[in-house]
């Protein structure tokens, strides 16, 4: 696996493990700990919208590979099962993928494989290179 979608930025710093990587199934897990947790002791709602959108656009640049890259459009999340640790796994399916656009579903379960959130990430379907990076402040 390409280490550019699985060791940067946001998915680091969340501690995301990479349980399966494939373009039909997605599943990725994350340990809460106090850095995940909002004001009131409870996971941060980001936490799981990351996880969703995460796991969808793995899944959707595996599918769309070599013709270009992903990015998501929209990222709808339910939070349904409050949580303040323990183990959180995302697991994202394909609902449509078309020639411009894919829409991805994304449950998040406890370590009891209670259900905690839910969502659906639509993506774009882009061709052509991507865009220069620019460097980071200190680089």
């Amino acid at each position: 696996m390409d280490g550019e979608l699985t060791d940067a930025g946001l998915a680091q710093v969340l501690g995301l493990k990479y349980e399966m990587l494939d373009a039909e199934r997605t599943v990725i897990s994350c340990e809460i700990g106090p850095s995940h947790l909002q004001a009131h002791g409870i996971v941060h709602g980001g936490v799981y919208c990351a996880l969703v959108e995460t796991a969808a656009s793995i899944g959707a640049t595996l599918w769309w590979g070599k013709r270009g890259r992903v990015v998501g459009t929209a990222n709808q999340t339910d939070f349904l099962r409050p949580m303040s640790c323990g183990q959180l796994t995302a697991s994202a399916v394909p609902v449509h993928r078309g020639r411009s656009q894919q829409l991805w579903s994304v449950e998040v379960v406890d370590g009891d494989g209670r259900l905690t959130a839910r969502g659906q990430v639509r993506l774009a379907n882009l061709t052509g290179p991507a865009p220069a990076r620019r460097p980071a402040d200190g680089d």
